[in-house]
């Protein structure tokens, strides 16, 4: 049987969040800065990011919902290789962690956000004039900016070692591991 929609889900869902934090990070919050005034580089930056937190919504749920679906599929696999139930653990950890730090993220982008116009460097710099709760979310989203695409690209690189356990070899080898290591003497 094939995973094809749950892998695609997954697949789409995590680029679409990877991609679209980094873009974000290395382009929308630096070019904020080119606008005309302080105000309006934190206009920029807040109608840029609540413009992609729908469609980082939409993803994050394609991925999880993708993610539910694959590890279904799998549930035999995961039970019977060596090394696969370990590599889940650690997947679902790394996802819960970069779901946290997305969600602490927006709750401090909102805060920003509801100064529509407030003053800025940039879209994680404060300008002396940004408000100071403003100001300190903004210092704090500097940070993690970087944290969300760090997580979920590492989730790209586990996702991608999850696939090569699969690989014919790899499964056979994971099964006599799982076997050997239950028989009677070991």
């Amino acid at each position: 049987m094939t995973n094809t929609l749950s892998r695609s889900l997954h697949d789409v869902g995590l680029a679409a969040w990877f991609g679209g934090t980094l873009a974000n990070a290395v382009a929308l919050n630096p070019a904020a800065a080119a606008a005309d005034s302080d105000r309006g580089t934190g206009a920029v930056a807040n109608v840029g990011w609540d413009r992609w937190t729908p469609v980082n919504a939409a993803a994050i749920g394609l991925h999880v919902v993708g993610s539910l679906g694959q590890l279904g599929g799998n549930a035999p696999r995961v039970a019977a290789q060596r090394g696969v139930g370990r590599m889940v653990v650690a997947k679902t950890a790394l996802t819960a962690a970069a779901l946290g730090v997305t969600a602490y993220s927006r709750v401090l982008g909102r805060r920003v956000s509801q100064h529509t116009d407030v003053p800025a460097e940039s879209g994680t710099t404060p300008a002396p004039a940004t408000p100071s709760d403003v100001a300190a979310a903004q210092r704090q989203l500097a940070l993690l900016q970087w944290a969300v695409p760090a997580l979920t690209g590492a989730l790209v690189v586990l996702s991608s070692f999850a696939g090569e356990q699969q690989r014919p070899s790899s499964a056979l080898g994971g099964l006599a591991d799982r076997v050997t290591s239950l028989a009677p003497g070991r």
